[in-house]
């Protein structure tokens, strides 16, 4: 067995592991790289193999940066099979359409305005074309090639002598971590694959598995050099930053992963309305897919955590209340740029790098009344990571914009383990583990967890840079 890293290699996006069993080729995750709009571009149209050599795409969640790019490997000619469970299976559903669809909306927006700037028709041959990285037809042609495998724990032969054992992850609905076993003449190859592990406590879904032992490891390392605050101080800190924006008669802006994170923003304000902590203000969740996805977790209670059980049984509905409004039409999301504040708006990406948040943000960031809520990681070089680090002026849609708002960031909401948690969840493997490879950090961080690592299990740990390969005996 060969390992190949294309993706996720010393950065947080793009996650794309390449696997050779029998000179088959299988990819762990096909991701989106999200950064600069040119590179991303370039990395994400182009694989480093022919796409129709794919055998299949094993999926560990329904995260853009692990799932998001599988329309473009099936546009290039990719004609196998997605395996993943029933709920990753739905939040791609609605995913992947909603991406295909502002992938496109974007590529219009930003036509427009170059042809506005240069007094150009649309049609005009002078106007340089800008094409979307896909498009809703390759959305649904991906979509035909998804498999649901059977319940967590079950045994899959993906391949003939490839095993895969998925276990919950606990990073949101339908994480999946994964146990997969090389049978060839050489002999038996285990190699885990962490995808994003979350953390103990998380609400909404149950907390992540340990997995068996094994020979390798490849895992994430976002948070490697870094411990989070205390989860429970969290909705203190949210209601005093709603409480200090509704004085200024401001309003809050907050980028939110419309799957997972933004149920989790919406959980703890109805918890916090529901003590009469707020101050009765509009709440709205911009995001078609935020809408899409909350059906989603709906339809799957198999995934909740006993906290969110207790809502079912006493009939309530965790993510919905009465100040809560979701919504899907463009005539509406344009609507709330005319509202005064104060009033707090939930919306997609969560790094700010496409969707409805960037005309929020547009028509928001430069009142210092204001607040722009983080909730997230923010990958190097994107949007949200410019507005975290308080750059004085950001381009949005190409153009710039200064940066007035207040800047919040609420890191207790990370789905990802830091570094003492991920220290911990890879503790009952390290017994007959050879070696770990980190993925899905940037450089220090991996760096800093490595030597850790290496330090107190005495386990050699990879690194590795985009386009390392590895034999697995």
């Amino acid at each position: 067995m060969k390992l190949t890293f294309w993706g996720a290699a010393q950065t947080v996006t793009g996650s794309m592991h390449e696997l050779t069993h029998r000179g088959e080729r299988f990819l762990l995750d096909c991701g989106l790289y999200q950064g600069r709009r040119k590179e991303a571009f370039a990395k994400n149209s182009q694989f480093p193999f022919p796409a129709d050599s794919v055998k299949s795409v094993l999926l560990s969640h329904a995260h853009t940066d692990h799932a998001g790019n599988i329309p473009t490997l099936v546009k290039n000619g990719f004609t196998g099979p997605v395996w993943a469970n029933s709920a990753t299976t739905d939040l791609c559903q609605a995913m992947l359409r909603d991406s295909a669809y502002i992938q496109e909306r974007d590529a219009e927006f930003i036509m427009r305005r170059n042809a506005k700037h240069k007094r150009l028709e649309l049609n005009d041959p002078d106007l340089e074309v800008v094409e979307p990285l896909y498009g809703i037809k390759d959305a649904e042609k991906a979509l035909e090639q998804f498999h649901v495998l059977a319940s967590s724990h079950a045994v899959h032969e993906v391949a003939d002598g490839l095993f895969c054992q998925r276990f919950d992850a606990g990073h949101m609905l339908g994480s999946t971590s994964m146990m997969i076993e090389s049978h060839s003449a050489q002999g038996k190859v285990r190699l885990a694959f962490s995808g994003d592990v979350g953390r103990v406590g998380l609400p909404i879904i149950r907390d992540p598995e340990m997995l068996p032992a094994a020979d390798y490891l490849i895992m994430e390392s976002t948070y490697g050099n870094r411990l989070h605050e205390q989860t429970g101080a969290v909705e203190d800190k949210l209601e005093a930053v709603i409480k200090r924006t509704a004085e200024r008669g401001g309003k809050m802006i907050v980028p939110a992963f419309a799957v997972g994170r933004t149920q989790q923003v919406v959980l703890m304000l109805n918890a916090l309305m529901k003590q009469g902590r707020l101050p009765s203000i509009p709440i709205f969740v911009d995001s078609p897919l935020a809408v899409n996805v909350t059906e989603v977790f709906r339809r799957h209670p198999e995934c909740f955590d006993e906290e969110i059980m207790e809502y079912l049984k006493l009939g309530e509905d965790p993510f919905g209340f009465s100040r809560l409004k979701y919504v899907r039409d463009v005539a509406d999301s344009k609507a709330l740029n005319d509202l005064r504040g104060p009033v707090i708006i939930i919306s997609a990406s969560g790094m700010c790098e496409g969707g409805r948040i960037l005309h929020h943000l547009r028509n928001n960031i430069g009142d210092p009344r204001n607040t722009v809520l983080i909730t997230g990681y923010q990958a190097e070089n994107t949007l949200g990571r410019k507005i975290v680090e308080k750059t004085p002026e950001v381009n949005i849609f190409g153009e710039p914009y200064r940066l007035r708002a207040e800047v919040v960031k609420l890191n207790e909401l990370s789905g990802h383990a830091d570094q003492l948690e991920l220290l911990a969840w890879m503790k009952p493997m390290v017994g007959k583990l050879k070696r770990v490879f980190l993925v899905h950090g940037e450089f220090l961080p991996a760096m800093t967890l490595a030597k850790l690592i290496e330090e107190e299990y005495h386990i050699p740990v990879t690194v590795p840079a985009r386009g390392e390969s590895f034999d697995l005996i």
